[in-house]
């Protein structure tokens, strides 16, 4: 099949370079991952990640330099005006900063910040970096595949950023030897002969026809589009494995509008990561109250039902759900729950048997994710009780918007294969 490649030769826009563009980000990528952090807890849940203004402080853009410090002696040429002359000396300026004074303008207004606008996808790109889902595992072989780009020789033609100089210029030289080896023997063979020759005339035609190959040499071009080798790339299908990702949200009573509010927040985020890094993932939304439902992305994250509160009806669907359309020996399973921990007495004991026996040994990372409640509950000392024996399952604590990040980052920080 054959492949279509663009080029977009459009200029950057005005005072605008896109090497600077990346240079700067490359310079001030922590400095931009803090902002990002930070910006996350002001934002709406939908525009999470949807690129915009970032600020960095002014200081953390200023580039190292040697100068003169305080003190000392040294001397200086000035040109002079209306009120000095050669001769004169002037008096070092007060402070030690050399007499430059402060960043701050006489109306107050400072530069400490510096704005820098990110597109979307460099937005993502810097918020997703160095994650990954943990325990990744190749399960066998499956239907989904995706598709890689792999070397596949050279070809005559293609663009002018694929040329390969090397191979062209071989190549020429290849072409040169060929075509000019046969005319300079040939001209060997006449210089012997005009050598050996005492008529005028017979070495008059022979100095001709010497000249006439020589001309016929030097037609002979350095380079030609014949030459021209473009590195050539194919694609070819990957095997890719399958994984699904359970997302079980608590949206009983106790979890007010607040803790609601960082639950979505969390999820969303797990959302955005997910579609942003894996290709094939398939996620299932589960909301639980006293029962559990499985439910799509919008009613997921938009629904506003709510009730007592049983987590297991959650862990028991998950269980359900699992045996019916995701068998564990085809799929890479992963579930995060976000909950306050506020359970009804009797259900945390049986959450933490569900959990050991049936949804833990399924599952390649179970993350829990408690937004804090005013008192620990015991919901998260039955899951404590779990971790030590458990390596694949984790517990973080929220208690607000800014540390969502940190513990996603906490979460999905990519291991080490």
């Amino acid at each position: 099949m054959a492949t279509i490649q663009l080029i977009d030769r459009r200029l950057n826009g005005r005072h605008k370079s896109a090497q600077n563009r990346q240079r700067f980000i490359r310079r001030y990528k922590e400095q931009i991952k803090q902002a990002i952090a930070e910006s996350i807890a002001g934002r709406s849940i939908t525009d999470v990640v949807s690129g915009g203004e970032v600020r960095i402080p002014r200081r953390d853009i200023a580039e190292p330099e040697f100068q003169y410090g305080s003190g000392g002696r040294r001397q200086g040429v000035h040109p002079g005006n209306r009120e000095f002359v050669a001769g004169d000396t002037i008096e070092r300026p007060p402070g030690g900063a050399g007499g430059q004074g402060s960043d701050a303008s006489d109306s107050g207004e400072g530069e400490d910040d510096f704005t820098f606008t990110l597109t979307r996808d460099e937005f993502m790109d810097l918020f997703f970096e160095d994650l990954a889902l943990p325990n990744l595992h190749k399960t066998r072989v499956q239907m989904m595949v995706e598709e890689e780009s792999v070397r596949a020789g050279h070809t005559h033609d293609g663009v002018p950023s694929n040329i390969d100089i090397v191979r062209s210029l071989t190549g020429a030289l290849a072409r040169r030897t060929a075509l000019r080896g046969p005319l300079r023997a040939e001209i060997i063979a006449l210089e012997e002969r005009l050598a050996a020759a005492s008529d005028a005339g017979e070495r008059a035609l022979l100095r001709a026809d010497i000249e006439v190959l020589e001309k016929r040499i030097d037609k002979v071009p350095f380079l030609d589009e014949f030459d021209l080798r473009y590195r050539n790339r194919v694609t070819r299908p990957k095997p890719c494995t399958q994984a699904v990702m359970f997302c079980l949200m608590d949206v009983s009573g106790s979890m007010d509008e607040q803790r609601k509010d960082i639950a979505k927040r969390f999820f969303m985020l797990l959302y955005h990561f997910l579609h942003n890094t894996y290709e094939h993932i398939q996620v299932v939304f589960i909301r639980h109250h006293t029962s559990a439902q499985e439910v799509d992305e919008q009613e997921f994250f938009q629904s506003r039902d709510t009730g007592g509160t049983l987590v297991s009806t959650a862990l028991d669907l998950m269980d359900r759900i699992i045996a019916a359309r995701y068998p564990r020996e085809d799929w890479n399973i992963y579930a995060a729950q976000a909950s306050d921990g506020d359970n009804w007495p009797m259900d945390s004991a049986r959450c933490r048997d569900l959990l050991v026996e049936k949804v833990l040994p399924a599952v390649q990372y179970y993350a829990y994710v408690q937004i804090v409640a005013a008192q620990e509950q015991q919901l998260w000392a039955e899951y404590d009780s779990v971790r030590a024996a458990h390596p694949h399952f984790v517990m973080q604590k929220i208690a607000e918007r800014s540390d969502i990040y940190p513990v996603f980052r906490q979460l999905m920080r990519k291991t080490p294969s």
